[in-house]
C-alpha cells in the first residue's frame, strides 16, 4: 500500500462513526424538506418586450447576476446573465473571429426578447431540495426557476441550499 493510499484510508471515517451518522442524518433532515420551503417568490423579472436600456437598468440598480425573462402570461420564456449584458455593452471589442450569428442578432435586438437566453432550468414546487441540489450540481448551474402551471413562482438558489442544510444541522 502506498502512503498515498494509506493517508486517504486513514481519514475516511468508519461505517457507523459519528461522522458517517452525522452525514446519514443531515440527509434525512434534508428528504422531506420541499423546495417551496426556502425557494424566493419576490423575484425581479424582465418582460419580453422590455427595452434593452431598461435591462441594463435592472444590473445598474440591483445587485443580481441574472434575471428571468417572462411573457404576458408569467411564463419564464428565458434568462438575462451579466455576461449577456457585457457582451451587448462591449460588442465592438469582441474579435470579429469570434462574432457568431447569435452575438450579431443580439447586437441588433431592441427588446429583452432578442437577447435573452432560451430554456432555463425549471423545477415544480413539489421537488424535493435533495433533487434540486443534484440537478444543480449535476448541471454546474447555480439557481432553477420554480414553474407551476407554466408560471414563474420561485427561484432557489445554490446558497438557499447550502443556507437550509447548514440551518438544519443547527450550525446557524
Amino acid at each position: 500500500m502506498s502512503v498515498t493510499d494509506r493517508a486517504k484510508e486513514e481519514r475516511l471515517p468508519e461505517k457507523g462513526s459519528e461522522c458517517d451518522e452525522g452525514a446519514l442524518k443531515t440527509t434525512d433532515d434534508c428528504s422531506g424538506v420541499s423546495i417551496t420551503e426556502i425557494m424566493k417568490t419576490d423575484i425581479v423579472t424582465v418582460a419580453e418586450d422590455d427595452p434593452i436600456e431598461d435591462v441594463f437598468e435592472l444590473f445598474k440598480k440591483y445587485n443580481f447576476h441574472i434575471y428571468p425573462v417572462v411573457n404576458a402570461d408569467g411564463a419564464l420564456t428565458g434568462l438575462i446573465d451579466q455576461d449577456l449584458i457585457l457582451e451587448m455593452l462591449l460588442f465592438d471589442r469582441i474579435p470579429r473571429d469570434k462574432h457568431t450569428h447569435l452575438t450579431a442578432v443580439r447586437s441588433l435586438s431592441e427588446n429583452a426578447k432578442g437577447i435573452m437566453t432560451l430554456h432555463p432550468v425549471t423545477i415544480v414546487p413539489d421537488t424535493s431540495l435533495l433533487d434540486a441540489a443534484d440537478l444543480m450540481m449535476k448541471h454546474h448551474i447555480n439557481r432553477a426557476y420554480v414553474v407551476d402551471e407554466g408560471k414563474l413562482v420561485g427561484v432557489v438558489s445554490k446558497r438557499d441550499i447550502i443556507n437550509e442544510v447548514y440551518r438544519r444541522r443547527g450550525l446557524d
